[in-house]
């Protein structure tokens, strides 16, 4: 008995299925990273990583209004040391009243006061990840599926499935209507389910999209809540880009739609958010559910002693987001420097001749690299993948690791590096980009050549084809795609 059927034996059949997804190219650009990683002057040929959505654009921010407040930042200074009793002590599952009243304003906040969130209504959880398997646990049986627009977050087939055991199954969307949900698609996602004998209990979406950088419209949402509403089947929509919308048109949340109008049965639709995003504080591990649905409300807040969030960081947390002048002027800032930065990438992709989709909220673009593919296949597209990886030494994640059906598209994160990284970064893409035009052109030029080569073999007598034949040419070395990442 070998070790490996050994240990699988000893291990769960869920702890060992494969559902954490590691296994895919997703993560293995993370490896090459972590292998290789880039340091501006200790290691300054290593992989960039541009397949992480971290907003580091504002941290300054947040770190000057610690300083100003001491006292509220921490328990574990001079100034905040008469607090440590009662934060360090067991706190309620329902959370640090002062917590769940700012991640209520910061919710309305970035919504443009245009919906109230109760506080009440708000279950804590260990980041956007435990409240996705969360909301699977309270909705879904094991072999359930919820419907998920492709393409889509790769973990989310971690977050949402692997314990669960509930499944995603795909809405086909695609590039020639800027991969927007139809009501077709979603028909026929369902259809397909029933045919399956799948049993669907909802539709999961993100709004901004990850991987997309768009926002929905109202017309989408409604189509949304239509559909689930005739199906009576529930929707959850992934908000934890809401705050990263940096240009019109505005961000338009569920809760704006299912509060404005009754028609809607709110028992089920569900929000998920998190400050990671949008306040850059991944670290910190601060998921939200909030449900319109009581039972889930209730059954989520039990679950919630999985993945609670420390006491320490709701009283820092808590005390800043009651702060309503900081918290107005970090969401204008931090917008204005996501939009100067997603216009200096994009800008300089475009000088290359790559586009993005047209996105307008994110922390990343879906680029469109089709016409560097040597085959417009699965293949094709990893094979360019490793190349990028291994070679340009920028971690970008292919499409296909979203699930998306067209070969040739890239998620590219733009804003978890400075200036200086994305600058560096732009090169090596140029460097890579203009070698791959000089080998086409080249390759045009042979072409040309031989078949001019065949018109004269065609048209002169005998003796003089003979003699080209004979005669040797001067032969240019082949100009090789894979660029070096020197800079």
């Amino acid at each position: 008995m070998g070790f490996e059927e050994s240990e699988e034996q000893l291990l769960s059949k869920v702890a060992t299925n494969g559902g954490h997804g590691e296994k895919s190219s997703y993560f293995d650009g993370w490896k090459a990273h972590d292998r290789d990683p880039y340091h501006p002057t200790e290691n300054p040929e290593g992989v960039i990583q541009m397949g992480l959505a971290e907003n580091r654009l504002s941290h300054d921010l947040m770190e000057k209004w610690i300083r100003k407040n001491p006292a509220a930042a921490s328990i574990c200074t001079e100034e905040g040391i008469s607090q440590f009793r009662a934060v360090a002590n067991f706190q309620d599952y329902h959370g640090l009243p002062l917590f769940r009243e700012g991640v209520a304003k910061l919710m309305e906040k970035v919504r443009g006061g245009r919906v109230k969130f109760d506080p009440d209504r708000i279950v804590m959880s260990g980041g956007a990840t435990g409240a996705q398997e969360t909301l699977a646990f309270c909705l879904a049986n094991p072999g359930d599926a919820f419907l998920i627009p492709v393409p889509y977050y790769p973990a989310f087939d971690r977050d949402f499935c692997w314990r669960t055991r509930a499944r995603l199954l795909p809405i086909h969307c695609h590039s020639s209507n800027n991969f927007n949900i139809t009501s077709s698609a979603l028909e026929a996602a369902y259809l397909n389910a029933q045919k399956s004998n799948i049993r669907v209990k909802g539709v999961l979406i993100t709004n901004p999209s990850n991987p997309l950088g768009t926002t929905m419209d109202e017309r989408t949402i409604r189509t949304l809540l239509s559909f689930t509403n005739n199906k009576r089947i529930h929707l959850i929509c992934d908000e934890i880009f809401s705050g990263t919308v940096f240009k019109p048109p505005h961000f338009i949340s569920l809760s704006e739609i299912v509060e404005s109008d009754p028609e809607f049965d709110r028992d089920l639709v569900h929000v998920v958010y998190s400050l990671s995003k949008d306040l850059g504080l991944p670290g910190f591990r601060v998921g939200v559910i909030y449900s319109y649905n009581d039972e889930v409300v209730a059954c989520a807040r039990k679950m919630s002693s999985f993945g609670l969030v420390s006491s320490q960081t709701q009283h820092l947390l808590g005390s800043m987001l009651a702060d309503e002048e900081f918290t107005s002027n970090y969401l204008a800032e931090n917008a204005r420097r996501l939009k100067e930065r997603h216009g200096v990438f994009t800008d300089g992709l475009r000088r290359v001749g790559i586009r993005c989709l047209e996105g307008n909220g994110g922390l990343f673009c879906w680029m469109d690299l089709r016409s560097l593919l040597k085959k417009a296949t699965l293949e094709g597209e990893l094979e360019l993948w490793r190349v990028i990886v291994n070679e340009v030494k920028l971690n970008v994640s292919p499409g296909s690791s979203f699930h998306c059906a067209e070969p040739g598209w890239f998620r590219v994160c733009f804003a978890n590096m400075d200036d200086e990284t994305t600058e560096r970064a732009l090169r090596r893409i140029r460097l890579f980009v203009n070698g791959e035009i000089e080998e086409v052109e080249e390759k045009k030029a042979k072409k040309k050549k031989n078949r001019l080569a065949e018109g004269l073999r065609l048209s002169l007598p005998r003796r003089f084809e003979e003699e080209m034949v004979m005669t040797p040419r001067l032969m240019t070395s082949p100009h090789s795609p894979l660029v070096p990442a020197t800079i």
